[in-house]
This record gives C-alpha cells, sequence and structure tokens, in this order.
C-alpha cells in the first residue's frame, strides 16, 4: 500500500509572522496554549508575537505587542492563568478601535492571528478578519500604511482555541480549563466530605457556570451526587417535594452523604431563583451528610432562578438538616493546571499552527477542537452559531433542545447522572422480557459479578459503583466478588445492593480487592462458583490480566458450559497498555501525581545551580506514563521501550542540555520507563548524564514507585469508570436478554461478540470482542502492537527543541459541526 503519511517539515513558517493572545475570563491551561505557539512557530521558522492583554494590548500597540523567544516561555506550564494577561476591551467592540487594532498588526507584519478564549473573544477574531481587507483600505486612505504594506498584508488568518473553565463552547467535547476546575471542585467536596459526615450536616455547592452546567453536572457525576439544578434542564414543578423526599430516603437507608450541586445562575422553570440557602433547616432523620451542588446558572422549567440560599433554606424548612452553603467561586479559576489541561494545551497549540500554515485566502476562520481522542478543526462560526442556539433554546423553555445542542459529551453525562441518582422501587423495576411459570412476569431472573483483576487503579469503585446501580436499575440481583479470579474460585461472593456502594466514587484503590491470578488452573472451581451463585454475566474491571482472564474464560467455553455467559471487560490500569482502548480507568490519576511530583522536583531547584532530574516512572513494557507525562511536564526527553535508543542518543541528548543550560533555561526533567531497556537502567543515566555534565549542571533522580497508583481518583477518572461501568451494563442487560432461553430457563452466549471489551477508539466507546483484539497485542511485552499517544512523542521533542518528524495525517482537514440525533449518544464519548 501507497504511505499515506504527511508531515509537517513539508510545511514552512518563514516570512510568516504569527501572533498569540489570551481574551476573556483565565483558565488554567493557557499557557501551556501559548507555550506551544510560540514554540512550534519559532520551530517552524515564523516569527511569534506575544499580545499581552489580549485584546486592550492589540488596541493599545506598544510594548504590549512583543517577540517572543524560545526562552519566553519557559517554565509557564505548570502555572494557573495566563502571563501574558487578558482584559475586557470596549474599545476592540468599536470601528475605530479594530482599525487601530489593524495597524497594529500591519506594522509588525502579523497576518496570522491565534485567539485563545471564548465564545465573545472568538466572534471578535472573526468579525476582526471579515472586516481586514476594509480595514486595511481605510488605513492607506488616511496615510497611516502605504499600498504595498496593504498588498503584503491583505488576508488574515484567525485559529481559535477555546479556554473556558464552563466547557461552554459547542463543537468541542472539553475546553482548556475545564478539568482542572473540576480538579478544584472535587478537591473542596472531598474536603467537605470529612466534616459534614462528622456533623451530619447537608452541604450545598454553588460552582460556576451561569450559562452551562457542565462543571455542576460532571462533578455531580465524579463525587455521586443526591441532586444537581443546571441551567439547560430545570427541574419539573413540584422538584422541592421530590428532591426533599430523596433526601430523607437516602438518611433512612443508612448513607452517611448527600450533596446537592447548584449552578450559579439555576432558576426553576417558572424564572424564580433556586439558591443554596432555600434548602436548609428540618433535621428529620438519621442521615449524617448531605451535599447539594448548584451550577451558578441554574434555572427552573419557568426560568427562575434557582440559588444555593433557596436551597438551603427548604433542606431547613422541610426536613431540618443541619445545612450549610459553600460557595466556590473563582477558587475554581485558580492553582495550577491539571495533566489533562496540559496535554490538550499542548496539542491544541501545535495543531493551531499547523491550521495557521496550511491556511490559504478562501481557508476560514477555524477553531482547533477535541473530538473524544482527536483534535479536529471546526469553522469558528458554525461553532458560534450553535453555542449561540443553546442559549436561544434555553430563552424559550426549550430545555431537551438545549441538552442535545451541547453535544453527545453533555448529554451523555446527564443521561448517566440520571441513571444513577434514583433508586426504583421494585415496581419500578424493568421485567427484562422474561417470565417465570409459576409467578408471571418477576423482577428479573439474571445474576450479575462484578470483580476487579490485577493492579488497583483510581477510579475503579467508581466503576464498581455505577454497575451495581444500574444493574439493580436494570433489574438485577448485582454480586460482588471480592479479590478477583482467586477470590472467585474461593467463593468469596456476596450480593452487593444499592447502598452498599455509596460514597464509592472518590475512594481510591480497590474496595473490592484485587489479584493478578489468572483463572486457567482454578476453572474448575470457578466454574463451580458460577453454578452455585447461579451467575448470568460477568463484568471484569482491569488491566492486562483481566484481559487476558476474560481470554481465558472465552477458550474454555468448549470444555464448561459455565462460561458461555455475557462478558465484559472494562480497562482499568495506570500503565494504560490494554489492547483495543486509548485510554484506560486510572491513567489520569496517575498523570497527574506524576505531573505534580514532578513540578515539586523542579521547583526544589529554583535559585540553585543549573541541574537535571532524571525520574523513573511505571508502566511495565508501555512508555504511555514516561511519554504523555513528559508532554505535561515539559520534559526534555523520555525514554522508552517503544522506541529503542542507544548510547548514542543518550550523547544526543545530554549535549542538547548542555546547550540548553547555557541560556536563561537552568533546569532540565528526564524521564524514564522502568523497563525502556535493560542495560540503560535509571542509575547508568543518572551516572552517565552525572559524567557528561561535570562543570555544566549537576544531576538528581527519583524513583516514583507505587505512589502512582495511590491517592484519590481525579475527576476524569470518576467520571470515566461511572459511564463506562453503566454503559456496559446496558450492553450485558442486552444480551441476557438476547441469549436467554427459554426452554432450558438458562442463559447461553458462546459467540465472539458475546465477550467484549469496552473502550475508547479515537472518537467513540466501542465494544470489541476480546478474541477479536488478539491479533492487536503483543503478549510477551503486554502492550498493544499499536499505540495511538506514541504520535504526541514528536510534540514534546519540538517544544523541548528537537528536530524531529511529526505526522500529521489526521490533522488539516477542516470538518463541519455534526448537529446529534438520538441514535448518535450511543457511541458517545466521555
Amino acid at each position: 500500500m501507497p504511505d499515506t503519511k504527511k508531515f509537517f517539515e513539508n510545511l514552512s513558517g518563514a516570512g510568516k509572522c504569527v501572533a498569540v493572545l489570551t481574551s476573556g475570563g483565565d483558565a488554567q491551561g493557557m499557557n501551556g496554549a501559548v507555550r506551544a505557539v510560540v514554540r512550534m512557530g519559532i520551530y517552524v521558522g515564523a516569527k511569534v508575537y506575544l499580545i499581552h492583554e489580549g485584546y486592550q494590548g492589540m488596541v493599545d500597540g506598544g510594548d504590549n505587542i512583543k517577540e517572543a523567544t524560545w526562552e519566553s516561555v519557559s517554565s509557564m506550564l505548570q502555572v494557573g492563568g495566563t502571563f501574558i494577561g487578558s482584559a475586557r476591551c470596549a474599545e476592540f467592540r468599536t470601528h475605530d478601535g479594530r482599525l487601530r487594532a489593524a495597524q497594529n498588526l500591519v506594522k509588525r507584519g502579523i497576518t496570522n492571528l491565534c485567539v485563545i478564549g471564548g465564545d465573545g473573544s472568538l466572534t471578535g477574531a472573526n468579525l476582526f478578519r471579515e472586516e481586514w481587507s476594509g480595514l486595511l483600505e481605510e488605513l492607506v486612505q488616511s496615510g497611516k500604511i502605504d499600498e504595498a504594506a496593504a498588498q503584503a498584508h491583505s488576508v488574515l488568518h484567525i485559529v481559535g482555541m477555546v479556554g473556558s473553565i464552563d466547557n461552554d463552547f459547542c463543537g468541542t467535547d472539553m475546553t482548556i480549563g475545564t478539568d482542572s476546575a473540576l480538579h478544584r471542585i472535587i478537591e473542596v467536596v472531598d474536603a467537605i466530605m470529612t466534616t459534614a459526615q462528622s456533623h451530619q450536616r447537608t452541604f450545598v455547592l454553588e460552582v460556576m457556570g451561569r450559562h452551562c452546567g457542565y462543571l455542576a453536572l460532571v462533578s455531580a457525576l465524579a463525587c455521586g451526587a443526591d441532586w444537581v439544578f443546571i441551567p439547560e434542564l430545570p427541574p419539573e414543578d413540584g422538584w422541592e417535594d421530590l428532591m426533599c423526599q430523596k433526601l430523607s430516603e437516602n438518611r433512612l437507608r443508612g448513607s452517611r452523604l448527600n450533596i446537592i450541586i447548584v449552578a450559579e445562575g439555576a432558576i426553576d422553570r417558572h424564572g424564580s431563583p433556586i439558591s443554596s440557602d432555600s434548602i436548609k433547616d428540618n433535621r428529620a432523620d438519621k442521615k449524617r451528610l448531605n451535599i447539594i451542588i448548584v451550577a451558578e446558572g441554574a434555572i427552573d422549567s419557568s426560568n427562575k432562578a434557582i440559588s444555593t440560599d433557596y436551597v438551603k433554606d427548604l433542606v431547613v424548612r422541610c426536613l431540618g438538616f443541619d445545612t450549610r452553603v459553600t460557595i466556590l467561586g473563582h477558587v475554581q479559576r485558580g492553582g495550577t493546571p491539571s495533566a489533562f489541561d496540559r496535554i490538550l494545551a499542548s496539542r491544541m497549540g501545535v495543531e493551531a499552527v499547523l491550521a495557521l500554515l496550511e491556511a490559504s485566502p478562501g481557508t476560514p476562520a477555524c477553531v482547533v477542537s477535541l473530538c473524544g481522542n482527536q483534535a479536529v478543526r471546526l469553522p469558528l462560526m458554525e461553532c458560534v452559531q450553535m453555542t449561540q442556539e443553546v442559549q436561544k433554546a434555553m430563552d424559550e423553555k426549550k430545555f431537551e433542545e438545549a441538552v442535545r445542542l451541547r453535544g453527545r459529551s453533555f448529554e451523555n453525562n446527564l443521561n448517566t447522572y440520571k441513571l444513577l441518582s434514583h433508586r426504583k422501587s421494585d415496581s419500578e423495576l424493568p421485567h427484562n422480557g422474561v417470565e417465570n411459570s409459576k409467578q408471571g412476569p418477576c423482577r428479573s431472573p439474571f445474576t450479575v459479578a462484578v470483580l476487579n483483576v490485577g493492579a488497583p487503579a483510581a477510579g475503579m469503585n467508581a466503576a464498581v459503583r455505577s454497575a451495581v446501580r444500574v444493574g439493580i436499575t436494570e433489574g438485577h440481583k448485582m454480586l460482588a466478588v471480592n479479590d478477583g479470579f482467586e477470590g472467585f474460585s474461593k467463593g468469596q461472593i456476596k450480593e452487593i445492593k444499592w447502598g452498599d456502594v455509596g460514597g464509592w466514587t472518590g475512594q481510591g484503590g480497590s474496595l473490592l480487592g484485587t489479584k493478578r491470578t489468572l483463572p486457567l488452573k482454578k476453572l474448575d472451581k470457578i466454574a463451580e462458583q458460577i453454578r452455585i451463585h447461579n451467575i448470568n454475566a460477568l463484568l471484569v474491571i482491569g488491566g492486562f490480566e483481566a484481559f487476558e482472564c476474560v481470554l481465558q474464560l472465552c477458550d474454555a467455553r468448549s470444555k464448561y458450559e459455565e462460561f458461555c455467559l455475557p462478558m465484559c471487560m472494562l480497562p482499568a490500569t495506570i500503565s494504560n497498555n490494554v489492547p483495543g482502548t486509548d485510554l484506560s480507568i486510572g491513567a489520569d490519576t496517575s498523570l497527574n501525581a506524576i505531573v505534580e511530583t514532578c513540578d515539586r522536583i523542579k521547583q526544589s531547584a529554583s535559585g540553585t545551580k543549573r541541574r537535571v532530574f532524571i525520574i523513573e516512572t511505571m508502566g511495565g513494557y508501555c512508555g504511555y506514563l514516561a511519554s504523555v507525562g513528559g508532554l505535561a511536564a515539559g520534559a526534555d526527553a523520555a525514554y522508552i521501550y517503544e522506541e529503542p535508543f542507544d548510547i548514542r542518543d543518550l550523547q544526543a541528548n545530554v549535549e542538547h542540555l548542555t546547550a540548553k543550560m547555557k541560556t536563561s533555561i537552568q533546569r532540565g526533567l528526564v524521564l524514564r520507563n522502568e523497563n525502556s531497556n535493560d542495560n540503560y537502567t535509571t542509575d547508568f543515566i543518572y551516572q552517565l548524564y552525572s559524567e557528561e555534565g561535570k562543570g555544566v549542571f549537576d544531576c538528581r533522580k527519583n524513583v516514583l514507585g507505587h505512589m502512582q497508583q495511590g491517592g484519590a481518583p481525579s475527576p476524569f477518572d470518576r467520571n470515566f469508570g461511572t459511564k463506562i461501568a453503566a454503559k456496559a451494563m446496558q450492553w450485558i442487560s442486552k444480551r441476557l436478554r438476547e441469549f436467554y432461553r427459554e426452554g432450558v430457563g438458562r442463559v447461553f452466549a458462546n459467540t465472539e461478540d458475546s465477550a467484549c471489551l469496552l473502550g475508547m477508539r479515537r472518537r467513540a466507546l466501542l465494544f470489541q470482542p476480546v478474541i477479536q483484539l488478539k491479533d492487536e497485542t503483543d503478549f510477551e511485552h503486554r502492550i498493544p502492537k499499536e499505540q495511538w499517544w506514541l504520535k504526541l512523542r514528536p510534540l514534546m521533542k519540538i517544544l523541548a527543541k528537537y528536530k524531529t518528524s511529526y505526522d500529521v495525517s489526521d490533522s488539516g482537514q477542516l470538518e463541519h459541526v455534526v448537529r446529534l440525533r438520538a441514535k448518535d449518544t450511543d457511541n458517545s464519548t466521555i
């Protein structure tokens, strides 16, 4: 087959001038995007300018527009906010203001503009682009520029990146800053839980999102909130009674945790405000903790604002619960960016420069977006128009339309929250289309077992909680297996109920226990336990061992009919080495642990002499943590098994760092995957760097070890685990009905597609038969044969000033915004 790869080396920035600015509200990760634009621009030979103070700086000109150097964006990746400043600019909204801005750009030869901001900032940029030729004509007529300058700068190219903690821009699954804001919210919620449990309190949290409920919705999923108010879907009339009833029922069931989240501008369906204080005073039962989260823009079905005060007063008046209100405010914008936001910002920044290099005079202004796990380019004004249509639908009380317009990620979050937030009574449970001959329609004859296999990964507990509750909602009897297949063979199996998994979303590790034991030598005992407990389906959550376990059970079907049942595996491992998925539960938490540690280690050298840090990461033979962690931490090199290296490469890296240390940058960071090379160990690399760097820099080494596995799961891992487990249980329910044999009264599944792995591939969540994934797997090294993240390694090298090749085959195509249809949610992204 012909080689269809396309490399960016064919695109030259020589003679071009690129400017980057940040506008609107600040968002964590903006600095990472600015850094990527500057370094990628310089790398391709363009001249890059930093515009300080947003559009105001572009209008004022002067020292607000400065040429950037490689060193000017050093040590910015881990800094929150925007170091080049952001400001509201009334002048840019006027024709005269834009005229002055155009003059300032032409003066410096700038015809390529990268804008990082929200929909208002990007709309302003597009208007500026549309007026550009007219503005130049006016400047020529007034004598401020000559005709030659106007002709040389006749076209202005615009590329946008969305920086907004609210995630309120249609066309992208995530905006820069959203994940970091979720980290701040969840940190507060986790801290509040301890005091709330101690004093038997209800907590109402107000989060940002005046016009978008994404933060409220996802934080509600991530902490298991009892109730959430979002602007897109106000509660129906009578919500007060329903909410209080639910809080009361939860306490009577012995739950110690209830959360209510309110968007800052929440209103009810009549337009009345819903606030936190209105939920507060009549404590009637023994539940020790209720937390209510309110998005700042929540409304009810009549467009009445829902405030935290109103919610608090309601709880106090109706239930008598000791209730407290916490308004997070601008703390959500603060702090260091998460690993996800650093990676997203770096990818988007590089993609933005590529888009500018490829732009032609007829290319419309575009915005760089994230769809699933893929960077895409979309026409800016198509995205802005759909974003505006969301607000229009909300104003017209077409709330379901507003949710649909938000996109498949938002709708999937909402549907999952609805599924998990309400425990159905027996009369509400589905019958699954199966009848008991003696009793008529029955709850469900099906029993599903859930177990964890392999090393613990943060987010496993959130997945188990979700699976258990969705299974119960589907009418199944849910069984929990302790200690993986080892515990399975010993009969460590018991029924697990709705209340048993309360508060599990924020717990790290594996509360069910997990072992690496494979079932091959215990098949007889496992089959016996399946018969004893009448198990009809298995949900296996784990890493590469879990994948091997499901394969072994499939291979044993010919000998043991007990294994002829639906099986689904969810990837959960910090190593992210499971075939069939781009991402695994637990990997994001591990990346954040690595990045936080790298930040602290680099900071330890502040004010000292020049120093290089050698850090060893986990991952077995999979270099995901080292590579992606290196991109997020701003590493100079990352050594992995998948990309062989020798002594010449090590020497080249030392020489590169030596040259770097002669500039104003005084710190270096090198990551090494634990199994990258048997001979070039961490100690060897440390000693080599120490010897070769004598007189220029000294070295320190650090082996991160099992700290990468521990800690509370990140919001991403809580959310990812929750959603894919819910989707898996719905798949299992469907398969149980398909494979149920009425004649013999049992489930019999022996097809390839009855044993699947649910993974994220590029833009969608897909169920893939594990048997078909065997050909994609390197079993000796326990990694997939092809790994998507290897395409990110050149980004890390480019941003560290190495010359390299970068495959841009997936880039360059301007797509269009796709309006979501109901069936599209089946394969929705995270």
